[in-house]
Order: structure tokens, then sequence, then C-alpha cells
């Protein structure tokens, strides 16, 4: 198998380590050597099926969002609930960040970009100074230029609500920056807390850094905290992004023209935008769905340009080829699972039993799922970083095994349903603060919109039901689902409502250039929704911080597949992409940003006509 895909460790980030020059991060290569043999294959299908024709300037393109995706939240500081994929990146549009992951001509992971705005990034002092200089040219749309004290002003708001941030992880960003220093107005230096390995900075911490407009944000120079306060109160008010002179402030090649809502984005050229990507198009609509049937009935009438299929309906791509659309799969660099809610009051402490977290994913049949709910648009996940990492699964689907562990910790059958028969701690018991009596009964809240979601949802129902547990699923849109399933202490009102979630119909994470697990599983973190806490974990976390030694990636991977702090499911293909032939420029970025400047129609040579000038629905 090819070993294609990111090098994070290894030789390549030693060579870093000593470097006094630009760091211009590529990724390429296995990232864990010694952990498996094959790397992911993270190439970028560009135009597959789409040759000739002539490159035309103008026109609309409207792209389908999956369903119940709405796009709920433009400030480009996201608190908890708000930090999805469909956000991130139409506020990256407007409000571009100083680097991001991008692939390469040779299909791999870089983050050295020409679109970042980052152009020089120097590490110094032992790597424990970053130099950032910002490239020239850049202008936010009302004229003024973009400075360092723009970068500067993104770092004060989120230092003074750190709390406030969705991204937030303690000991990281911001509070890993010991002092932030204007040099000039296009460069400034970072002091760090100490020494980080330069590849994981760069992809996991400046990545979260972006200008945003202090003349025009913050004119009266208000605190921090006063002045995040106003933004966060605009930023609730989303029938008014597209009118509120705030969001009419941008850096980034598009700015919004209409924002309903229902959540139907529609951007416009930024004609100020100092980049080397300017659009082609007119006008580029995100336009979301409540349900993925809903969206497959607008696409075939060709209500849309850039749109997605379900799994189910595979067989029927030969109807999109033959009416103008070529098909593509758009794979992420991601994982999916099911959260335990560890500090539910009832059930909490029995997802805290690693026994039981293990016997519950052994009733998982990850493989059957990926192929007869998915149609082959999934693979199964096998612990904390993407399975093509992995190299083996370390807790297989095996009913007889789930049975023998929960039996021999003392749960017996009542009625159909397990019940705890011997409680208490110690070998035998049921474990710390599982009841006498208590029944293994179990809820799940899932989003609701998808065929195949709900279909592997009623898969694992039955197949824990032959096994004594019992599972009731209520389903929920995504954004419901997302703002419910959050981190809580135990008597806080939320972790009442909640036991199990599942908001993973396009995968569960996202990962950045490096996937490491800082934001997932470290004690407290911002996207550990279900409060995972183990002191071997954040050990091992710090590690793939700090050191580019090839097993610390490989010693937390294996370590997070043991114990099991989520229930691994498979990984489907983000979405199977539908794009029309006369739309080029589509780069399906793993990472699943997307960049609709690179977009334009053709016009078919010999046709006498210009092609594609926007779907049915503008």
């Amino acid at each position: 198998m090819r070993t294609r895909g990111l090098r994070v460790r290894g030789r390549p980030v030693r060579a870093v380590r000593g470097w006094r020059a630009t760091v211009g991060v590529l990724l390429t290569g296995a990232l864990l050597t010694g952990l498996t043999g094959c790397g992911p294959d993270v190439k970028a299908v560009t135009d597959l099926g789409a040759v000739g024709g002539q490159r035309v300037d103008g026109g609309t393109a409207t792209m389908a969002l999956p369903p119940a995706a709405a796009p709920n939240w433009i400030f480009p500081i996201a608190p908890a609930g708000y930090g999805a994929t469909y956000n991130s990146s139409i506020q990256d549009l407007l409000y571009p960040r100083l680097v991001t992951p991008e692939p390469g001509k040779n299909g791999e992971l870089t983050m050295d970009s020409p679109r970042n705005l980052a152009g020089k990034i120097r590490y110094g002092d032992g790597n424990r100074s970053v130099t950032v200089t910002l490239k020239r040219g850049y202008r936010w749309s009302d004229g003024k230029p973009v400075t360092a004290r723009d970068v500067a002003f993104w770092f004060e708001l989120v230092r003074a609500n750190k709390k406030e941030w969705g991204s937030y992880t303690a000991k990281l960003m911001p509070d890993n920056i010991k002092r932030f220093q204007v040099l000039d107005s296009r460069r400034f230096r970072l002091r760090l807390d100490r020494a980080y390995n330069p590849v994981w900075f760069t992809s996991n911490q400046l990545n979260f850094m972006k200008p945003l407009p202090r003349h025009a944000w913050n004119p009266e120079d208000e605190g921090p905290k006063k002045a995040f306060a106003r933004l966060s109160q605009h930023a609730k008010q989303l029938s008014k992004f597209d009118s509120d002179p705030l969001w009419k402030t941008v850096a980034g090649p598009w700015r919004v023209e209409k924002w309903s809502p229902s959540g139907r984005v529609s951007l416009v050229p930024n004609k100020r935008y100092g980049g080397p990507d300017k659009p082609h198009l007119d006008r580029v609509v995100f336009k979301p769905f409540t349900t993925a049937g809903s969206e497959f009935n607008v696409l075939r009438a060709g209500g849309v340009d850039y749109g997605y299929i379900p799994p189910s309906v595979m067989a029927q791509s030969r109807h999109f080829k033959k009416t103008g659309y070529r098909v593509d799969p758009w794979e992420s660099w991601g994982i999916t699972y099911l959260v335990p809610n560890l500090n539910h009051p009832v059930n909490g402490p029995l997802f805290r039993q690693r026994y039981l977290r293990r016997a519950l994913q052994s009733l998982i049949d990850q493989k059957a799922i990926a192929k007869y709910v998915w149609h082959g648009a999934a693979k199964p996940t096998l612990g904390p970083v993407p399975s093509a990492l992995m190299g083996r699964d370390a807790t297989p689907y095996d009913p007889a095994r789930a049975r023998r562990l929960l039996a021999s910790h003392g749960w017996r059958k009542d009625g159909g349903t397990l019940r705890c028969t011997r409680p208490g701690t110690g070998a035998g018991r049921c474990g710390k603060g599982v009841r006498d009596g208590q029944k293994l009964h179990l809820e799940l809240l899932s989003q609701s919109g998808s065929t195949e979601t709900s279909n592997t949802m009623q898969a694992i129902k039955s197949s824990f039901s032959r096994a004594g547990v019992a599972l009731d699923i209520r389903q929920q849109p995504l954004n419901t689902v997302l703002g419910t399933t959050v981190p809580c202490k135990r008597k806080e009102p939320v972790c009442k409502q909640w036991q199990l979630g599942f908001f993973g119909t396009g995968g569960s994470w996202i990962f950045p250039a490096d996937p490491s697990g800082e934001r997932l599983f470290s004690t407290g973190a911002p996207s550990n929704m279900g409060n995972w806490s183990d002191p071997r974990t954040d050990e091992l976390i710090k590690r793939t911080e700090y050191s580019d030694d090839p097993s610390a990636l490989r010693d937390y991977a294996r370590h997070l597949a043991s114990e099991v702090p989520v229930l691994w499911t498979p990984n489907p293909a983000y979405q199977v992409s539908v794009i029309r032939n006369d739309l080029r420029g589509v780069q399906q970025n793993p990472t699943l940003t997307f960049a609709p400047q690179d977009w334009y129609y053709v016009k078919k040579r010999g046709k006498g006509g210009t092609a594609g000038q926007g779907g049915g629905a503008k």
C-alpha cells in the first residue's frame, strides 16, 4: 500500500527543529513510523471526469449543505456548539486564517499554501519564539490595510475570553503564549511558554489565528472583554448577518450578500481582496437541506450545481453522469464515534467502567455497517486518529467476548435486559457508582436527516439488544444535538439531557493537519464532549505536542484505542459529491474546507454557448 499522507514526526520534524529560515511546512509521507505501514491517501480529486472547455468568468454556483447543517454563526471566535465545519468554512472565506492546510501537487497536505496570509514563519530561541510576517497587499474591504495589530486584536479577544471560546484547551492557545509583540505593521512575535514541535505548533496553534478588523470592530478601543461581549451579541442576531455593518468589513475573497435565518448563505466577491486566488464566479450560494432525500430530489432536477447523494442511491450515479454531472466521494481526515456522557447522573458510572465500554464496542459490527448500511462509502474507525494510521483493531466485533465481559462483572438478564447483581468495586463487580439492580438501559441522542445514520443506529440497537443492553434512540436536528452534547459537570442541568450522543453523519471529528488529541481527549478540552479524564492520556497528548519522536503519536493512539473513551463507529466519506461537469476548479480538501474562489464555469467547445451560469437554485 502507498504510504502517502502526512509526516509530522520523524526526520522532517527534526529538520525543522534547527530551522532559522522560513517554515513552509510540507507534510508528506507516512505519519506514524512504526505504527502502521499504510498511510492515508489524502489526494484531492480535482475535476474528476471533467475535461476540455474554455474558462469563462461569472455565473452563480449553488452548493448543497448536508442535512440540518444550516450556518448560524459568523463571528470567527465561536462558542461551544457553533464550531461545526459549515460555520468555520464560511467564516474563513470572509476572515482568512494565517495558515491553512490544503492538498499539494503530489497528493500530500501542505501548510505552505499560496492563499495563506502569513508569509515567513520563523522559529527561534530553541523553538520558544515564533516570528510571523504577513504578506503584502492584503486589505480590508473598506480599504484599510491588514496589519499585525489586527492579529493581535484576535489574540486579545481570545486571551481575555478564553472560556467563552469553543476551541479553548487549558494550557494551549492562548495560555501557551507568554507575550504577543507587534514588531511593525506586518510582523509580530510570539514568546512561548516552552519549546514546541514547530510542525505541531504551526498546524494546530497558528492555524487558529486570523486578523480581525480592529478599526471597524473596536473603534473606541474598548477593553477586550467589553468588545467581545458586544461582538458576541451581534453574532447572536442571525437575521441581521447580511445587514449588520460589522460583518461588511472582511479581508477574504468573499463578502456576505444574503444570509437568511434558515441558513441559506449567498456570497459575492470582495473587490478589494488582495490574495492570489480572486473569485471567478459572480456569486456562490450555500443551501442547507433538512433531509438527504429533499436534497436528492432537488439535485436530480438540476437545482444545485454541487450537491451530494446518499450512499444508498450510489446505483443511480449513472443517471447523474448522463445528465452532465460527475460523482466523487469526498473523503475526510477524521474519525467517527458515539460519545458516552461519563458525567450523566444515572448512567455516567456505567460509562466510566472500562470493561463496559469495551463490551459495548465489541457489539458494534463496523465492517458490516460500513458495507451494508453505507454501501462501501465508510470505513471502520479503529482509534483516536484516522484509521489508515492505526493498522489494527484493538476492540473488534465480538459479541461472545462482550457477553463474557458483562457476565464476569455481575450482569445478569432480567426480562431480556441485563441488571447489576454484584455491585461494588473489585474483581467480578459492576464497578464504582453502579447501583444494585441497576439495568443496562441506555438512551442515545442522534442527529436526524440521514437514512444511513438512522440505519446505523438501528443496527447498533439490534446488536446491543441481543446481548441484553437496551438502547432507546431519540433523533434531533444536528444543531440541536451539537448544542446538547457539550462538556458538562455532573450537577449541571445539561448533563441530565443526554447519555450517548452521535453527530457523525459526515464524520464526528475532522482533524487539522496533525491529528493529535489535545482538543478531543485531554482533560477539560473544549470538544471532549463525554468528559473523558485520564492522567495517562494527558501525558501522552503532551508528548505529541512537544516531541518529534515517532513513538509519541503511536503510543497515544494505541492507548486510547484500548481505553475506548468513545464508541468507534464507521467513518463515512463526508459526502458522495455530485458536481456539474462544467463547474471546474473544485478541490475536495480532506480537512473539509472549501475554496469557491477557485471555481469557474467553462464554455463547451463547439456548442456555441456558455455553460453553467448557475444551477436552478439562485
